[in-house]
């Protein structure tokens, strides 16, 4: 990476927004994404040993993150992901925290009863993954305990309009500033959702959540990532301990929201 002021990258080199980095032009950024949320779950984790329920698919290791943490964790994966492991996954003899597997659909709760755990972590996009993202909400908020809570991490509408921009859908992105509900297609043929602070406010509201806050994923843009790293390796903490500590923010900055809601 050059001295000089680095330059801010596209859209494409954002596109694996699935933030293990592997075979990224940006593998810097996502090493230091990666490093950002374990710091942001591990703030956000209750204090005291809890039931929790990560329904983010079984690809990202919040699930053992939280058993490691003291916690009781059930750990739904999707079926048709059940065979590849998450990448940074404990496993083998050192794996002192196990959590329970569950092979089910994330976005439908049934076989859960009411009220039946203290926390939910929904992260790895999973919530714009499901396009019919009101119905899990509202399975959250009837899963969770009065009081429980629930981290989610959704694509920004910063990142859907950007995808939008970069493969002239000029007509859908006209619609935007109207649209209640803004479906993004990818290169690659899925279809995911994208949400303004507004709008995952609403969400939240509707089910009967109370949000504690909304903020982006990172505040520190991948240029300024890249390039502080690619000029001090060893930068990554200080980098990391910058971004817990910025002002939070629930404008719709940066790909990726990130937020918390409490049960009322």
């Amino acid at each position: 990476m050059p001295s000089a002021q680095p330059s801010e990258p596209t859209i494409a080199s954002l596109r694996d927004t699935s933030g293990d980095g592997s075979g990224d032009s940006l593998a810097r950024y996502w090493t230091f994404y990666e490093a950002v949320a374990d710091a942001q779950l591990a703030r956000w984790l209750p204090r005291r040993p809890s039931r929790v329920l990560d329904i983010s698919g079984g690809q990202g290791h919040s699930a053992a993150r939280a058993a490691a943490a003291g916690h009781t964790v059930l750990e739904v994966r999707d079926p048709e992901r059940r065979g590849r492991p998450a990448p940074g996954r404990p496993g083998g003899a050192g794996r002192t925290a196990p959590t329970v597997p569950v092979v089910a659909d994330s976005g439908t709760l049934s076989y859960l009863a009411d009220a039946c755990v203290d926390a939910v972590i929904a992260e790895n996009r999973v919530l714009s993954r499901h396009l019919a993202t009101e119905a899990t909400i509202s399975e959250i908020a009837r899963v969770l305990r009065p009081g429980g809570r629930v981290l989610l991490c959704v694509d920004s509408l910063t990142l859907g309009m950007a995808l939008l921009a970069e493969r002239n859908y000029w007509a859908h992105l006209s619609d935007v500033p109207s649209a209640e509900v803004v479906l993004v297609p990818w290169p690659d043929g899925t279809i995911t959702r994208s949400f303004s602070s507004h709008q995952l406010r609403e969400l939240l509201a509707d089910a009967g959540l109370e949000v504690e806050w909304i903020r982006p994923r990172t505040v520190l843009s991948p240029s300024t990532v890249e390039h502080v790293l690619g000029e001090s390796p060893r930068a990554l903490q200080r980098l990391v301990r910058t971004e817990m500590g910025a002002r939070q923010t629930d404008e719709s900055l940066g790909i990726h929201l990130l937020a918390s809601a409490r049960l009322r």
